[in-house]
């Protein structure tokens, strides 16, 4: 069995880490991508498609949306129309809430030490005074982390159309116009 060197191993982390720590990019979402999220469509007849972007928890809800519209811009020009209709359209948000324990008094000094926690005197009001975790004093009472973490998916449904933009329809959009619009926003995944 062969073993992994310091450097490789390190390197391996590295990976995985910046993989974890970047936005979702304009991407298929296929099982085992590097970065997770990106985009889907299901034909639901031959002019209506249903398209759907998936973003990772670096990723805004607002890039969300504008993927979602430049994917279904390309998908329409990709099946040969001019434009495209959004028939009914959803952002679902996915929020998770993490409660962790100040890791100045719980990780350094371990499960087997857990009856252990600093403990020292101050001078405050004209008197010591002495502080231990076991005392519950609210100045330096256990503190908490509070994290919530957000994932948005965009869904819509649209129908395409050949020829020019239906006038007064607001929810009818020129694929050409889309693509150049939001092109330079788009971020590409790394090679």
């Amino acid at each position: 069995m062969k073993r992994l060197s310091g450097p490789a191993v390190a390197l391996a982390l590295l990976a995985g880490l910046s993989a974890c720590a970047t936005a979702t990019p304009y991407q298929p979402n296929l099982p085992g991508a590097a970065v997770s999220g990106g985009y889907s469509e299901m034909r639901v007849e031959p002019d209506r498609w249903r398209v759907s972007f998936a973003g990772n928890s670096l990723t805004g809800r607002e890039t969300v949306e504008g993927y979602l519209l430049y994917r279904a811009a390309e998908l329409t020009l990709q099946q040969g129309y001019d434009g495209f209709s959004i028939v009914t359209r959803a952002t679902d948000r996915d929020a998770r809430t993490y409660v962790q324990p100040d890791p100045f008094y719980n990780p350094w000094y371990g499960p087997r030490y857990s009856y252990w926690r600093p403990h020292w005197r101050y001078y405050s009001a004209y008197s010591w005074r002495t502080w231990d975790p076991y005392w519950g004093d609210p100045f330096w009472a256990d503190r908490v982390d509070v994290r919530t973490v957000e994932r948005f998916e965009a869904t819509a449904e649209i129908v395409m159309y050949r020829g020019a933009k239906p006038a007064g329809d607001p929810n009818a959009f020129d694929a050409r116009a889309v693509l150049e619009n939001l092109g330079p926003r788009i971020m590409r995944p790394t090679p």
